[in-house]
């Protein structure tokens, strides 16, 4: 008897481990902008700003095409150089933000991002969906990327 009082809690546990991982996300699921949807908008002209939140060596190996770098957000330093980033455009600028170290349910550098341009007043802030990371999500489909830092950067 006590192996399935056990099993019900361990599943009670998990069940709840997981709606608390889904409602942690700080943005609205209608802010999460799937890789093939950011790329044709790149592709399009009516491209976004793209902040690269990621840890600077990702940043430097390879990134979005015209993406700035804003350091990674899980780091006081990171919030800093995002904050000079977006410092000039209107708080009404169409932002998208990425990381793409791991998979984005775990990323610790995407949620700190989001919640400081949202304390900023920014409105319109996209998150780019990485569910696996950046190589297998963007770079092996092809989506506009460059090699190495960008004159936009934020460095």
């Amino acid at each position: 008897m006590k192996l399935p009082i056990s099993s019900a809690v361990l599943c009670a546990l998990a069940a709840t481990f997981c709606f608390s991982q889904e409602t942690s996300d700080p943005w609205p699921k209608t802010a999460v902008i799937e890789p093939a949807a950011l790329a044709a908008t790149l592709k399009s002209g009516k491209a976004p700003i793209v902040i690269s939140v990621a840890f600077p060596v990702l940043y430097r190996s390879k990134h979005i095409l015209h993406a700035i770098d804003a350091g990674p957000g899980s780091k006081p330093e990171g919030i800093e150089l995002l904050k000079k980033a977006v410092a000039s455009y209107p708080k009404d600028a169409d932002i998208v933000i990425y990381c793409g170290c791991c998979p984005m349910v775990k990323c610790p550098n995407i949620r700190p991002a989001f919640r400081t341009l949202k304390e900023l007043g920014f409105t319109h802030i996209r998150v780019l969906s990485i569910p696996a990371n950046m190589h297998d999500d963007w770079y092996t489909k092809d989506y506009p990327s460059e090699d190495g830092p960008a004159a936009n950067s934020g460095d």
